[in-house]
């Protein structure tokens, strides 16, 4: 059985079967709303129900509150149609015009960027291109039918190589794989582009950016790809770790500060160690942020790093005035199968 649904304010209808999550069904038709991990914990896909119903399963999703929930609120990427519905949610016109692929890659690289993070490049067959929009991410496809997610960190117009962050997690599968038995020329199977987080090149308001851990890897695509197209709008990077030790590539952003006037850089510490003698930003990266930054009303935000660190900054970033639609996010967490 199929619904009809009408996405606010555009006024898009397109039809949804009873077996499939509405953002799959609006992606299939050609209808791009904001999404990032699909399986409910990330909040990307959160939009509102004017009229009809949805099941969310069994479970109350993890990135769906009470609160939200008794708003009308729904996570579309688990949500269901169990009637036709009238849903607001902001349409992403430029993913819509990119490929999803399914493709055959090489491991051409594995470069240790600290104690638990890896560089992965990934080659791509000679015929074959990725196209992306910088900021999205890729799956790599497992033997078993698993699938993990990465980022992509490389612009799109350094497109040789695809450019992945990959952090260990003791006993993940995947991931021991990569610290342990992988050597480069191992062959894997990716799909992407994926995701609805990237540069808004439209706009021109100031570019706060935030990440935690390996989540400075799709700002790391953002800021390059900002710097090739020549974006003068003021950009300011917050990378938030445990210790100075957990920080890699850190004389990448410092070479973007002294190159480009338009550019700042303050990495933040949350556990700083005895021997780091850090003197600057300590304590979570998003209070460092509103620290310099009180009133987030006319900037816009794009934070990637884990659930937490996203959920604790949506909040904290609303009530210091950031509009909903300025603030764009990629939250994934590394579990133990990663």
């Amino acid at each position: 059985m199929s619904f009809q649904i009408t996405i606010r304010p555009s006024g898009h209808v397109f039809e949804a079967e009873d077996d499939e999550t509405l953002l799959e069904a609006a992606l299939r038709q050609g209808y791009a709303m904001p999404y990032g991990c699909r399986n409910g914990a990330c909040g990307s896909c959160l939009g509102k129900v004017l009229s009809g119903e949805v099941d969310h399963g069994p479970t109350r999703p993890p990135a769906l509150s009470e609160k939200d929930e008794a708003e009308g609120k729904a996570l579309f990427c688990q949500a269901m149609a169990v009637s036709d519905l009238e849903i607001e949610v902001r349409e992403i016109g430029a993913a819509r015009d990119i490929v999803i692929k399914t493709l055959p890659c090489r491991v051409v690289k594995l470069n240790r960027l600290n104690h638990d993070v890896m560089e992965m490049q990934l080659k791509l067959p000679a015929t074959e291109r990725l196209q992306f929009l910088a900021g999205q991410y890729i799956d790599v496809l497992l033997k078993d039918g698993r699938r993990r997610s990465f980022s992509l960190a490389n612009a799109p117009h350094r497109d040789e190589f695809l450019e992945l962050h990959v952090r260990h997690v003791p006993g993940g599968a995947f991931t021991d794989l990569v610290f342990g038995e992988m050597k480069e020329k191992a062959l894997m199977r990716i799909e992407g582009p994926l995701g609805s987080f990237f540069l808004r090149e439209e706009s021109e308001r100031p570019i706060l950016l935030m990440g935690g851990g390996t989540g400075f890897g799709p700002l790391k695509s953002i800021l390059e790809h900002a710097i090739e197209i020549g974006v003068d709008r003021p950009m300011h990077l917050f990378w938030g770790a445990r210790a100075k030790r957990d920080l890699y590539l850190e004389a990448l952003p410092g070479q973007w500060a002294e190159s480009h006037d338009n550019f700042r850089y303050t990495p933040v510490l949350s556990e700083p160690q005895a021997e780091d003698a850090w003197t600057g930003e300590a304590g979570f990266v998003h209070e460092a942020l509103l620290r310099q930054y009180p009133d987030l009303s006319g900037f816009d935000v794009y934070m990637s790093g884990p659930p937490p660190m996203i959920q604790a900054a949506r909040e904290a970033f609303a009530a210091a005035g950031l509009p909903e639609d300025q603030l764009y996010f990629d939250s994934f967490e590394y579990g133990g199968e990663a």
